[in-house]
């Protein structure tokens, strides 16, 4: 039961980071380059992921949205909602990143010919996402620990599973469990962008 539990939450938490991930890229150049009118609408949208809690962005798309004749599965909606929340977090990581690019790196790029375009993909981002990369790491492990309230649109996560369990009275045996489970989830994520910054510190990038 925790092995079929924990394969559904690494597979919606992934899926979840990931889009987070491009949503966030996409904010944080949208504000970076000032685009009229789009740079406030992302502006707000960072303001209502930010402060509120995923539970009840969780509630919104479960229970209030078929009530508006929209009608989401369980796994659709802890999906959204884990992008809308890391999507927020994760502009403002890379819009630290962005801003801390030297305005030397960009006139270099121009000088050299390049559009737009090709000086985001190939000087700025790579040097932001190195500068950015612990507030990244830091989010994404965030992202993975908020799986848990999945269990609040009825998905047979680890926290369903544990609390169905607990309800047996096998509360010693469910906690180590459900303890083991979600470290062996994090863990590794968190091992790997901790090698990751020792490689981009070796190789030059964010010092």
């Amino acid at each position: 039961m925790f092995l079929a539990a924990a394969k559904l939450t690494v597979i919606l938490g992934c899926w979840g980071v990931l889009l987070s991930i491009v949503v966030g890229l996409f904010c944080a150049v949208v504000r970076f380059y000032r685009v009229p009118l789009v740079r406030w609408l992302v502006g707000a949208y960072i303001e209502l992921a930010r402060n509120t809690p995923l539970m009840v962005q969780l509630f919104f798309l479960y229970f209030g949205l078929p009530r508006l004749g929209l009608v989401l599965e369980g796994e659709t909606c802890a999906i959204v909602g884990l992008t809308f929340l890391g999507g927020a977090y994760l502009a403002e990581a890379f819009r630290g990143g962005l801003l801390a690019v030297g305005r030397d790196q960009i006139e270099a790029g121009l000088s050299i010919g390049l559009n737009r375009l090709q000086l985001l993909r190939y000087v700025i981002v790579p040097q932001a996402l190195a500068v950015s990369l612990p507030a990244i790491s830091a989010t994404v492990i965030f992202l993975l620990k908020e799986t848990s309230v999945f269990s609040i649109v009825a998905l047979p996560d680890l926290m369903y599973v544990a609390k169905d369990l607990l309800k047996e009275g096998n509360s010693a045996e469910t906690n180590l469990l459900l303890v083991i489970s979600y470290l062996a989830v994090i863990l590794p994520v968190s091992l790997f962008f901790g090698w990751l910054e020792r490689r981009l510190r070796f190789a030059g990038f964010g010092s």
